[in-house]
């Protein structure tokens, strides 16, 4: 993007979609010396409104408040966030911190500190600066006119990484949606002198304006994204019925981002979801089939991983899709054996899926990547997590147990009756075929006989009419 407003563009809206985004008159450009400028350098936006993947890497100034966290805390935190901005396509090259009680209401960070970070962006000449938190609309707006470059936080990152690898229908709609709620109070507009007129008698005086009418268009794309996505919901949810009609036993990978899910659903399966060494590479959930070594078929589904912090506007939009995997029969929370937070990461899956607020299925803790543990690091988590499984998607060390443990966790979820029901009792058959899946059905001089697979749960209704 040149280092200025686009020609053609309004200001104060995005020239890629069209949207309001921070406004491009009120910001100071900076320009250094040509010898210290990188030349004919393209630079894009790595906000949540503009997408370009033909455009070359921005240049990253991370930076932090410690707050209540130790400084181990706080550089493992700027560590997930270089991760972060790799992944959206920009290379971090510089960091920065600062500790503080509070974040200061008006700029984030202190005075003083606001002007280092100025000093050193200017002197690493980069296009964006990722703050580690999330960042007010007036925090941002200040921090945009003391910079010379744009200013995005932890929450419009993983915005528009989701943006990037989102490819289902279903997908873009739910990221859409949260990127108009994260942007719907930042709106800002140019007041009256974008204002409209109304014609008549008492529509006289300023007008709307059009911050005005963009939060309108806003708030109406909202609903019907909503809209869209309660009707995907419902198709879901059919789906989901007739799985568990078909008797067979689900299983959901759960667990922290890039700790490996979708290697191990395609070393369990063959299935050929994408691998990358990266955080997010996949949203889309994928569900397989799996042979359990008893011999019974279950359905092992995939999901988008998890993050501290995880944007609260995510966790709406996609609720849906998390409560499908949320409502199975077992959940495979795989946890990175080798990685320096493993118990960090535990507590945020946890965390996020409690905040889902539907119900929790038994959890499996999967240890992957064992072998790139150290053995201290291994009987560590095996002594906090006896019942976890250590494996590795790399060498298939452990899949074995894996499967054993999972067929046993896996009790069997359905039960096949006959029952003979009396001509007075329709209700019991109206009941079947809304709980369970009616095979067979004869009408007969005492009543009706039929052969249904209900759930477990739902049996012990039916006891009292088995034939």
């Amino acid at each position: 993007m040149p280092d200025g407003p686009s020609a053609g563009a309004r200001p104060g809206t995005c020239p890629a979609y069209g949207t309001p985004c921070a406004p491009t008159s009120a910001r100071v450009w900076f320009h250094p010396p040509v010898s210290d400028r990188h030349v004919s350098r393209d630079r894009r936006r790595l906000t949540a409104t503009v997408t370009d993947l033909e455009v070359r890497r921005q240049r990253a100034l991370l930076a932090s408040l410690t707050l209540d966290r130790s400084l181990e805390q706080t550089e493992s935190s700027l560590d997930e966030l270089a991760l972060l901005t790799d992944t959206a396509g920009s290379d971090a090259v510089g960091r920065e911190r600062q500790q503080r009680p509070a974040p200061d209401p008006a700029t984030y960070f202190g005075k003083g500190k606001l002007q280092e970070l100025v000093s050193e962006a200017n002197r690493l000449d980069v296009d964006v600066v990722v703050v580690d938190g999330e960042l007010t609309p007036v925090q941002q707006r200040n921090l945009q006119k003391a910079f010379s470059c744009d200013v995005v936080d932890r929450v419009a990152l993983i915005l528009d990484i989701f943006a990037l690898h989102a490819t289902s229908r279903e997908g873009m709609a739910q990221v859409e949606l949260a990127m108009h709620r994260y942007r719907l109070p930042r709106l800002r507009g140019r007041g009256v002198e974008m204002s409209r007129l109304g014609g008549g008698i008492g529509t006289r005086g300023p007008g709307e304006t059009q911050l005005e009418t963009d939060r309108r268009r806003v708030l109406r794309r909202i609903s019907q994204l909503e809209r869209d996505i309660a009707k995907m919901s419902t198709t879901r949810d059919t789906k989901r019925k007739a799985r568990r009609r078909s008797g067979l036993a689900t299983a959901a990978f759960v667990g922290y981002t890039n700790a490996g899910k979708s290697s191990l659903l395609n070393r369990l399966t063959g299935a050929d979801v994408l691998v990358e060494d990266r955080l997010f590479s996949t949203l889309d959930a994928t569900t397989r089939r799996l042979e359990l070594p008893s011999g019974r078929t279950a359905l092992v589904s995939d999901t988008v991983g998890f993050v501290r912090d995880l944007p609260h506007e995510l966790v709406e939009a996609f609720r849906s899709t998390l409560e499908e995997a949320v409502d199975t029969d077992v959940l495979l929370h795989v946890v990175d054996a080798a990685g320096p937070d493993s118990e960090a990461h535990i507590d945020a899956v946890r965390a996020t899926l409690a905040g889902i607020g539907t119900r929790r299925a038994p959890e499996l803790l999967v240890l992957n990547k064992s072998d790139a543990a150290s053995p201290a690091a291994l009987r560590r988590l095996a002594g906090r997590h006896p019942d976890a499984v250590a494996v590795s998607a790399a060498t298939g060390a452990g899949l074995g147990d894996l499967l054993a443990a999972l067929d046993a966790a896996l009790q069997p979820t359905t039960a096949d009756l006959e029952m003979l029901i009396p001509y007075g009792r329709g209700d019991l058959v109206a009941a079947l075929h809304r709980v369970g899946e009616v095979l067979a059905e004869v009408h007969e001089t005492e009543g009706v006989r039929v052969k249904a697979r209900v759930p477990v749960a739902e049996a012990a209704a039916f006891a009292a009419f088995r034939a």
